[in-house]
């Protein structure tokens, strides 16, 4: 693929044949699933990834009217035995390759909670069979993962609702909602961080066997072929070929937020830097310290264009909002994280500070996804909005690795005038694997 690659070449060059390779070796752990109705009454689902964001969101859907969860696939053998219990039994099909899954014909809708390098295939594949999907976030392991996602989903007709379940929160709706009001005054600054205490990280183990029952070529799946590693496995966000760390696969959530309370969701430029300053000897590859730069353009609210700073820490997590964003105005500044926000104005004398706390139970993100399935509309957390709030992080990693500002053309979504950057805008796929829409 050229550096000068557009969305439209990339997907013409990707788009040659329907689904990747032929399903070869699967197995099956039980027989037919029940059958269910259309989108209008019981919506069938099965789940992909049975990790512990698979578990999660199966136990969210399971507690939905009108949900039949049917099918669970994973490419760890004993943790799919153990969530097919959790799903329901003997009722609910199994299967070693989500390809398999896909083929039953009475199933609406699917769940993608695989790690990171896992969610472009199975949601393309899903588009391809003509279920709709509620992917977690990341919307992908690369920004021209994330493009062939929308595309997809535009080309198959299908709802994709990425899983950044703030947006569904009434709180961010409301402080959304003041800062596009203006109550904020003008916003030159936005400031977000993710902070975790993680000391002194997980070393550096030697390569050894796979525990058994987990398919570890399946799992590498278009990621290089190398030996199993516990760290690469267990901690997967801190490697390259697998995860983009919490500046991109956490902060997706705060990204989305920003675009959606500023009006603006194309970066122009982006910097970053950051190192393995807190932990001791590890096989990491991520850094444990890391901060970024991101400048975008006038918008509705700011409109001299504004200032995103991101910082993720590693080693020490503050007790109050750990995870969260300050948009800094002429006026005020609102502070917010899931526990509720906060408006503090720039007047101290003026006593209009304002503070909003929640209980923690307003997750209502599956639901939003439920109703446009059976509506077909689509969701306001979509594939595009989930593409552009995936984005960023992306970039911030781009400009980490190749050591230097570098400069988004949003249009045509490359990095411009620097092949080095650019080419880490797109993967390349181990073969047989290939990313066809």
């Amino acid at each position: 693929m050229s550096d000068s690659t557009t969305r439209r070449s990339f997907l013409g060059a990707t788009a040659s044949a329907a689904v990747a390779a032929a399903w070869a070796g699967g197995r099956t752990y039980a027989a037919g699933a029940s059958s269910g109705a259309g989108p209008n009454d019981t919506i069938n689902v099965g789940l992909i990834g049975c990790g512990g964001r698979g578990r999660y969101l199966l136990s969210r859907f399971q507690k939905l009217p009108g949900v039949r969860i049917v099918a669970v696939a994973d490419i760890n053998d004993p943790r799919t035995a153990s969530v097919r219990e959790q799903a329901g039994g003997e009722r609910v099909q199994a299967f070693h390759d989500y390809r398999k899954l896909l083929e039953i014909k009475d199933m609406q809708a699917v769940i993608v909670a695989t790690n990171k390098h896992w969610h472009a295939l199975p949601t393309v594949h899903a588009c391809q069979a003509d279920k709709d999907v509620y992917i977690e976030k990341p919307l992908a392991h690369s920004i021209g993962e994330g493009r062939a996602i929308v595309q997809a989903a535009e080309k198959y007709n299908r709802i994709v609702q990425v899983g950044t379940q703030q947006h569904s929160t009434r709180h961010y709706q409301e402080a959304v909602e003041i800062i596009r009001s203006g109550e904020l005054g003008e916003i030159s600054e936005v400031k977000v961080w993710d902070y975790e205490n993680q000391y002194p990280g997980w070393g550096s183990p030697p390569d050894c066997d796979p525990p058994p029952g987990l398919d570890w070529d399946f799992w590498l799946g278009p990621a290089p072929k190398v030996p199993y590693n516990p760290n690469y496995f267990l901690h997967d966000y801190w490697f390259f070929d697998y995860a983009g760390s919490f500046q991109c696969d956490w902060a997706v959530h705060h990204y989305d937020i920003v675009h959606w309370a500023m009006g603006v969701d194309r970066p122009k430029v982006v910097m970053a830097m950051g190192g393995m300053m807190c932990f001791p000897e590890n096989n990491l590859q991520y850094p444990d310290t890391f901060d970024s730069v991101v400048e975008y353009p006038p918008g509705p609210v700011a409109k001299q264009g504004f200032l995103m700073q991101y910082t993720f820490r590693g080693g020490c997590r503050r007790e109050h909002r750990s995870h969260g964003k300050c948009f800094f105005g002429t006026k005020a500044s609102l502070i917010i994280d899931r526990g509720g926000y906060t408006i503090s104005p720039e007047n101290a004398i003026e006593d209009r500070s304002k503070h909003v706390t929640v209980d923690g139970t307003g997750d209502n993100h599956a639901d939003v996804f439920l109703e446009c399935v059976r509506s077909r509309k689509k969701p306001p957390a979509d594939a595009e909005v989930g593409h552009y709030a995936t984005i960023p992080g992306h970039l911030m990693n781009i400009a980490w690795r190749v050591g230097r500002k570098i400069y988004w053309d949003a249009e045509k979504e490359v990095v411009r005038d620097d092949a080095e950057a650019n080419a880490l805008v797109h993967k390349k796929y181990r073969a047989p694997w290939k990313l066809e829409v």
